[in-house]
């Protein structure tokens, strides 16, 4: 591992001012995932700034919806009353996500901006475009089982990891990011790309900016689902969020994401537009999914590649949705 200089900042601006100010320098949080790459040689940092106790750790209410601070640890928001009561695809998500150790360790902040677990990005004697741009992607050709079926480019089909921004993803999220040049609030629909030729890019944010908070609006009742390989400690092959509210029998509001099929948290817009004003149902479900995942392209791989996502996506999300307007929301 290579050796770093180690910093710990007491307030925000300070933190942002030592990694603005040095092109390989990193923000810490909780570290597990910038750790595991430090270990594996995929980070390489001439400068570590320690931002813990330095971001909120704060959970509170917020004009009608809530606010937390980027300190704030996976478990605490999972488990905080408010979140369970009135956003429960966000505990859910995050209950989904890793271990009860890790989750204790990882805070909110760093949670969303994790990189992608594609096996090729974390093995350095391998080409990736992510890692290293223009070296080329081993997974085409190679495994893909876990690879995005949806938004992929031919410089990168390497999946999002994180639940929890899959649940922000429905919430309209706001992010408060301090930065060198002052204060500013994301989308949270915008805070990710899409990989297109600069794959080695994952959001908007500039170097040195810093992921302060989190602002959620109120928001119908809602429910999260993730397919994985094993019951535990596992990435999702396919995950949804939706919420949903219905008047007189048809749906008012409808918000819905996957997670596990692209480089980014997926908002469904296309299957939103399909649903919305809709009688619930499978049938409309069905017709929802279809044309989400009508521009889904599968990948073939020495895995036997990943086709299985398109009807594993589909049958998560309608699912999902019978299940939100079925049941009555136990608040």
């Amino acid at each position: 591992m290579k050796t770093f200089a180690f910093a710990k900042p007491a307030t925000v601006a300070e933190a942002v001012r030592a990694v603005a100010g040095e092109p390989d320098a990193v923000f810490l949080g909780g570290g597990t995932n910038l750790v595991d790459h430090l270990k594996l040689g995929v980070a390489r940092p001439d400068r570590v700034v320690d931002v813990t106790g330095v971001t909120s750790a704060e959970i509170r209410e917020d004009a009608g919806g809530l606010f937390f601070g980027a300190g704030v640890r996976n478990s605490d928001l999972a488990n905080h009353p408010v979140v369970r009561e009135r956003y429960p695809v966000l505990a859910e998500a995050l209950l989904s996500g890793a271990s009860a150790q890790l989750r204790n360790m990882a805070t909110t902040g760093g949670n969303p901006l994790q990189r992608t677990r594609c096996l090729y990005f974390q093995d350095v004697t391998t080409p990736c475009n992510k890692r290293a741009p223009g070296s080329g992607c081993s997974a085409l050709g190679g495994a893909t089982r876990q690879h995005a079926i949806l938004g992929a480019s031919d410089a990168c089909v390497a999946t999002h990891p994180s639940d929890m921004a899959v649940a922000l993803a429905i919430l309209d999220a706001r992010v408060h990011v301090t930065g060198a040049g002052g204060e500013r609030e994301i989308a949270f629909g915008d805070l990710h790309r899409l990989p297109g030729d600069t794959p080695e890019r994952d959001t908007v944010l500039a170097h040195g900016e810093l992921i302060t908070g989190f602002t959620l609006p109120a928001v119908p009742w809602s429910a999260y689902r993730k397919v994985r390989d094993r019951a535990s400690f596992a990435f999702a092959l396919v995950s949804v969020a939706a919420a949903v509210s219905t008047v007189e029998g048809r749906i008012a509001d409808i918000r819905v994401a996957f997670g596990g099929v692209a480089h980014k948290p997926w908002r469904a817009t296309e299957a939103e537009a399909v649903l919305r004003g809709a009688r619930p149902g499978d049938d409309v479900f069905r017709a929802a999914a279809d044309a989400e995942l009508a521009g889904a392209r599968a990948l073939e791989g020495v895995d036997g590649g990943n086709a299985f996502k398109i009807p594993l996506a589909r049958r998560t999300l309608v699912a999902v949705l019978r299940d939100l307007t079925t049941e009555e929301p136990s608040r």
